[in-house]
C-alpha cells in the first residue's frame, strides 16, 4: 500500500506554486495554445454562485445557462485579464456597484436573459475598454443617467426586451462617442422622435434595431443622427411622419419584417431613401399582392433584396424590373417555378439564393444570368441537370445543388462552368457519375458527392479535375473503388473517401495529398485485402484519419507496416476500429514529425511502449476506449512534448502521480469514465489533481469513485488523504515486533521470576490494606512479627520466647502458633508483618536457603523502604561470611544500611546485654526521623 509521511506531503506541497489549480470544480478551461487566449467554461452548470476557482489569466469566462442571482464585489474582480464575460440566462436580479471596478480589459459583457431591473450610477464602473454591452431579455424599467458615463468605448448596445419607456432612458447612450449599433426593441416605448431627444451633439449611432415594437409617433432627424445607416422595424406598428425628407439621405439599408403598417406608407418611405442598397422584406405577402415591388424595383440605389419567407405565386415574376441587383434572396418562398424571363433584365446580378423551394428543376432563366457567380439551388425537388441548364452561367463561381433528389448527370451537365470554383451535390440520390467530369469544369477546386449512392467510383471518374483540391466521396453505399480512380488529381489536398474493406485504390499519384479521410466499410461477402495493390506511397501527408465502420467479425485488419512508412511527413493519425490489437512496435519507425495520435476502439492492454519511441515530438495522444489499465508506459518512453492526454472509457483504478514529473509540457488530461478507486494507490494523483497549477484535469472534481464497495459513487476528491500520511505497514511492523518481544518477555517473566511477582502482587495487596488500617489508626496486636527458618525453632522456643515473652513481657507472632489455618501463607504473612510493630529475622544458612523465608525478609523490607517505617530487626544466629551472602542481592543491600545483632559474637555469657538490646530495639518507634539506634541506645549528650 502507497503510504505518506507529513515531510513528503510537506515538500510535495512546497514544490507546488500557489497560483490556482487548472483542475476546476465546476469549470473547464480551453488554453489557446501558444496564443495567450484562456477560454473558461463554466456554462449549464447549475452554479448558485461564481466559482472561485477561475484562473486569473482567463480571457474569455462563459458563466451562461446557470442558477446565479446576485454579482457580488469580489466575485469577478481578479480576472483583470478577462475580455469577454458570458453570463446570459442565469437569475441575476443585483450585481454590487463596482463589480466589474478592476476588469479593464473586459471589451464584451453579455448580461441577457437575467432579472435585471434597474441599472445603477457605479454600475460599468472601470469598463473603459467595452465596446459590446448587451443587457436584452430583462425587467429593465429604470436606467440612471450616469450609468453609461464610464463607458467611452462602447460601440454596440441590446437592450430589447425590457420594460422601458421614456426616450429620457436611452439618451445617455446616445451621447457615447463611439455609439454604432443600437437594439431597442421589444420595450414598452409609444414613441421615437428626434425631437424628444436633448442631445447636445449630434449622434454617432450608425444602426438602429427598433423591431418587436408599437409606436405612435416615430421620425428619424437627420441633425440627430447624421451617421445613421440602417434601421429595423420588424414586427413593428408605426406612423412615419417624414417631415424632412433629407432625413433619410444616408439610409442604405432597411429591414421589414411582418411590420403592420400599410403598404401606401411603406411605398412613401421608401420614394425618400434616395441611397438605400441593401432592403429585406419577410413576412409582407399583402404588400406584395398590393405592387409595392414594383416600388421596389425603382429605388435606383437598391443592389441587395431579401424577399425570403414570402409565400406569394410567382414571386420571382414580380422582381422583373429590379434590374440592379447584385444579390437577390428568394428563399423558403414555397417558388415551384421560375417564370421565363424573370431575371432576364437583372445584367448585373451575381449572388441568386433559391435555396429551400420546391423547385424540380434548374429554371431556365439562370442561363441567361451571364453575370452570375454564385447560386444557391439547395434543398429542393430537383431530380436532374441536364447540359443547356447552366450553357450561358460561365461566371458561376459556386453552384450548390446539395440536399435535391438528382439521380443523374450528364457528360456535359457542368462543361460550360469555366470558372466554377466549388460544386456541392451531397445528400442526392446519384448512383452513377461515370463521365460527368470528363469535360470538368477544369477549374474546380472543390466537389463534394458525399451521402450519395454510387456504388463504384471507377478509374479516371476524375482525371480531367486537374485543380481539384478538395474531394469528398463518403458513403455507406460505395461498393468499390478502383486503382485509378483518383488518376489524374495532381494538386489534390484532402479527399475523403469511403472503401470497403477488401480496397484496391492506389494513391500513389496524390502526390500533394495533405489530409486523406478513409472510412472502411465491412460487407458479409468481403474478400482478403490486396494490400500489394493498394499502398500508400503518400510523401507529403499531414493527417491520416482511418475508421472502420461496423464490427469486423474478429478478422484483424492487418495494416501492413509499410502503410505508414512512406508518410514521412505526417503530423496527425487517426486509427478507429482498425486495430484488433496493439500495433507492432515498429509501426511509427518513419513518422518522426507525428504530433497527434488518436486510436480508439482497439484493444491496447498488451501495448509495447517501444511503439511511441519514434516519435518523440508527440503532442497529443488519445487512447480512449482501448482497455488500458495502466499509465506506466508513459514512464518507459520519452514524452516530454506530450501536452494533450486523453483516456476516457477505460480500465485505469489507479494513478501513480509521480509519473507527470517525466510529463513536464502536459496541459491537458482526461480521465473521464475510469473505475477509479478511492484509496491510498489515489492519495498522490488526488493532491496533485487538487494543487497543479499546469494541468488541467477535465472534469477531475466529478470523477467518481468505483472501488471499495462502501464508496462507490462518492466523489475522488473527497477521499481523505490525510489518513495516509501513516505508514500503516510500519505500524504493523511495529505493532508485531511488540507483541512478539511482549510475548517473549512475559515467558521469561513468568519462568525464572513467576514468584516475585506473586510476591508483587500480593506487596501491593499488603499496600493497599496498610492504608486501610493507617486510616483506621488502631495499634497493631502484636509487638513483632518473629521470621524463622524451622530448622532454627529449637533456639526461637528454648531462648527468645523465655526471655520476651516471660522476662520482658512482649507479645510475639509466630507462626506455627498465630498462623490462621486454611489461609493462603503469602496472606497470613502479610497479615502478621502488619499486624506487629517489628519485624525480628532470626537469620541462619537456613534461613537463607528458605523460600518462604525470603518472602517474609522482603516484605518486611518492603515496609522499611517504600513505606518509610524502621521494622525490621536482624538477629544472625552464626556467622555468616560476606562471599556467602554474595547470592542474597537484598540481604547484602540491607546489611550495608541496617544495624544488626549477632548470637555467636554475644555467646551466652553475655546473653542479658543480647536482650536488653533486643529490648530496646523493640521499644524504639518506627519513623525513619527517629534519632535513636534501636540496638545501641540513644546518643549521649
Amino acid at each position: 500500500m502507497l503510504t505518506w509521511s507529513p515531510p513528503v506531503l510537506l515538500c510535495l506541497l512546497l514544490h507546488l506554486r500557489s497560483s490556482i489549480s487548472f483542475s476546476l470544480k465546476n469549470c473547464t478551461v480551453h488554453a489557446g495554445g501558444a496564443s495567450a487566449e484562456v477560454f473558461v467554461d463554466c456554462a449549464s452548470r447549475e452554479l448558485l454562485t461564481v466559482p472561485d476557482d477561475v484562473p486569473r489569466d482567463a480571457t474569455t469566462v462563459k458563466l451562461s445557462y446557470n442558477l446565479l442571482t446576485r454579482v457580488k464585489r469580489n466575485d469577478v474582480e481578479h480576472l483583470t485579464k478577462v475580455k469577454f464575460l458570458d453570463l446570459q440566462s442565469n437569475e441575476i436580479a443585483h450585481i454590487d456597484d463596482g463589480s466589474f471596478l478592476h476588469m479593464r480589459s473586459l471589451t464584451k459583457l453579455r448580461l441577457s436573459k437575467n432579472k435585471l431591473s434597474e441599472l445603477t450610477a457605479q454600475l460599468f464602473q472601470g469598463l473603459s475598454n467595452l465596446t459590446h454591452l448587451d443587457l436584452s431579455s430583462n425587467i429593465i424599467t429604470f436606467i440612471h443617467p450616469s450609468t453609461f458615463k464610464d463607458l467611452p468605448s462602447l460601440q454596440t448596445v441590446v437592450l430589447d426586451a425590457n420594460r422601458l419607456k421614456e426616450m429620457a432612458d436611452i439618451q445617455p447612450l446616445l451621447i457615447l462617442p463611439k455609439l454604432r449599433n443600437l437594439t431597442i426593441s421589444r420595450n414598452l416605448f409609444t414613441s421615437f422622435q428626434s425631437k424628444d431627444l436633448l442631445l447636445d451633439q449630434p449622434s454617432s449611432l450608425r444602426v438602429l434595431d427598433v423591431s418587436y415594437s408599437i409606436f405612435e409617433a416615430f421620425s428619424i432627424s437627420a441633425a440627430t443622427f447624421p451617421h445613421l445607416e440602417m434601421i429595423d422595424l420588424s414586427q413593428s406598428a408605426f406612423t412615419w411622419n417624414i417631415t424632412d425628407r433629407t432625413s433619410l439621405q444616408n439610409i442604405t439599408q432597411l429591414f421589414f419584417s411582418h411590420t403592420k403598417v400599410s403598404s401606401r406608407q411603406i411605398q412613401e418611405i421608401l420614394q425618400n431613401m434616395a441611397s438605400l442598397k441593401h432592403l429585406r422584406m419577410n413576412y409582407i405577402d399583402e404588400w406584395i399582392r398590393e405592387g409595392l415591388l414594383a416600388t421596389v424595383c425603382r429605388i435606383p440605389s437598391l443592389r441587395v433584396l431579401e424577399l425570403y419567407l414570402n409565400k406569394v405565386p410567382n414571386l420571382s415574376a414580380q422582381v422583373e424590373f429590379c434590374s440592379e441587383l447584385v444579390q437577390l434572396d428568394l428563399s423558403c418562398s414555397d417558388v415551384s417555378e421560375v417564370p421565363p424571363g424573370s431575371f432576364r433584365l437583372m445584367k448585373q446580378l451575381r449572388l441568386l439564393n433559391l435555396e429551400v423551394n420546391l423547385l424540380t428543376k434548374v429554371p431556365e432563366d439562370i442561363r441567361n444570368i451571364s453575370s452570375l457567380q454564385v447560386l444557391y439551388l439547395s434543398d429542393n425537388l430537383i431530380t436532374e441537370v441536364g447540359c443547356e441548364e447552366f450553357s450561358n452561367t460561365s461566371a458561376l463561381v459556386e453552384l450548390y445543388l446539395d440536399s435535391n433528389r438528382i439521380t443523374s448527370l450528364q457528360q456535359c451537365s457542368f462543361e460550360n462552368l469555366l470558372k466554377l470554383r466549388i460544386l456541392d451535390l451531397n445528400n442526392n440520390f446519384l448512383w452513377k457519375i461515370e463521365g460527368v467530369f470528363s469535360r470538368g469544369p477544369a477549374k474546380l477546386q472543390l466537389l463534394d458527392l458525399s451521402r450519395n449512392s454510387v456504388s463504384v467510383y471507377d478509374d479516371g471518374y476524375f482525371q480531367s479535375l486537374g485543380w481539384l483540391t478538395h474531394l469528398d466521396v463518403s458513403s455507406d453505399k460505395v461498393g468499390r473503388v478502383t486503382s485509378e480512380a483518383f488518376v489524374g488529381l495532381h494538386r489534390l489536398k484532402s479527399l475523403h473517401v469511403s472503401i470497403p474493406l477488401d480496397y484496391e485504390c492506389d494513391f500513389r499519384g496524390l502526390k500533394q495529398l495533405e489530409n486523406l479521410t478513409i472510412s472502411m466499410m465491412i460487407s458479409d461477402t468481403r474478400s482478403p485485402p490486396k494490400y500489394s495493390q493498394a499502398l500508400f506511397h503518400l510523401k507529403s501527408l499531414r493527417s491520416f484519419h482511418v475508421a472502420c465502420q461496423g464490427f469486423h467479425y474478429g478478422f484483424p485488419l492487418d495494416v501492413p507496416l509499410s502503410m505508414l512508412s512512406s508518410m514521412t511527413q505526417l503530423e496527425e493519425f487517426t486509427a478507429d476500429n482498425i486495430y484488433l490489437s496493439a500495433p507492432d512496435p515498429e509501426t511509427f519507425r518513419s513518422n518522426s514529425r507525428l504530433r497527434s495520435l488518436k486510436i480508439s476502439q482497439t484493444d491496447l492492454s498488451d501495448l509495447d511502449p517501444e511503439m511511441f519511441r519514434p516519435i518523440p515530438d508527440l503532442q497529443s495522444l488519445d487512447l480512449s476506449g482501448t482497455q488500458i489499465s495502466s499509465l506506466e508506459f508513459l514512464l518507459q518512453v520519452d514524452f516530454s512534448s506530450l501536452r494533450d492526454l486523453r483516456l476516457c472509457d477505460n480500465d485505469i483504478t489507479s494513478i501513480n502521480h509521480t509519473l507527470f514529473q517525466f510529463l513536464p509540457s502536459l496541459t491537458l488530461l482526461d480521465l473521464t469514465n475510469n473505475p477509479l478507486t478511492c484509496d491510498c494507490l489515489n492519495a498522490g494523483f488526488i493532491l496533485w489533481v487538487m494543487d497543479n497549477n499546469q494541468t488541467q484535469v477535465i472534469n477531475g472534481h466529478q470523477y467518481s469513485c468505483s472501488f471499495p464497495v462502501a464508496k462507490k459513487g462518492t466523489n475522488l476528491l473527497d477521499f481523505e488523504v490525510q489518513f495516509c500520511w501513516i505508514d500503516v505497514d510500519f505500524l504493523c511492523f511495529l505493532s508485531s515486533t511488540c507483541l512478539v518481544v511482549l510475548t517473549l518477555l512475559t515467558s521469561f517473566t513468568y519462568h525464572f521470576l513467576r514468584w516475585q511477582l506473586l510476591y508483587a502482587f500480593h506487596l501491593f495487596l499488603a499496600f493497599i490494606y496498610d492504608n486501610r488500617n493507617r486510616k483506621q489508626q488502631n495499634p497493631p496486636p502484636y509487638d513483632a512479627f518473629v521470621s524463622y527458618n524451622v530448622e532454627d525453632k529449637l533456639w526461637v522456643y528454648e531462648e527468645m520466647l523465655p526471655a520476651l515473652e516471660d522476662q520482658q513481657g512482649w507479645k510475639l507472632c509466630l507462626h506455627h502458633r498465630d498462623f490462621q489455618p486454611g489461609k493462603p501463607i503469602m496472606e497470613n504473612i502479610t497479615d502478621a508483618i502488619y499486624n506487629s510493630r517489628k519485624t525480628i529475622c532470626v537469620i541462619s544458612r537456613s534461613y537463607l536457603q528458605s523460600e518462604w523465608c525470603s518472602r517474609e525478609i522482603q516484605m518486611a523490607s518492603f515496609r522499611l523502604f517504600d513505606e518509610q517505617k524502621d521494622v525490621l530487626i536482624l538477629l544472625f544466629l552464626e556467622e555468616i561470611p560476606a562471599h556467602q551472602l554474595s547470592p542474597y542481592h537484598r540481604m547484602r543491600k540491607l546489611l550495608k544500611r541496617q544495624t544488626y545483632l549477632s548470637w555467636t559474637q554475644a555467646g551466652r555469657h553475655q546473653a542479658g546485654v543480647f536482650w536488653q538490646n533486643v529490648q530496646r530495639a523493640l521499644e524504639s518507634g518506627d519513623a525513619p526521623h527517629d534519632q535513636v539506634d534501636p540496638l545501641t541506645g540513644p546518643a549521649e549528650p
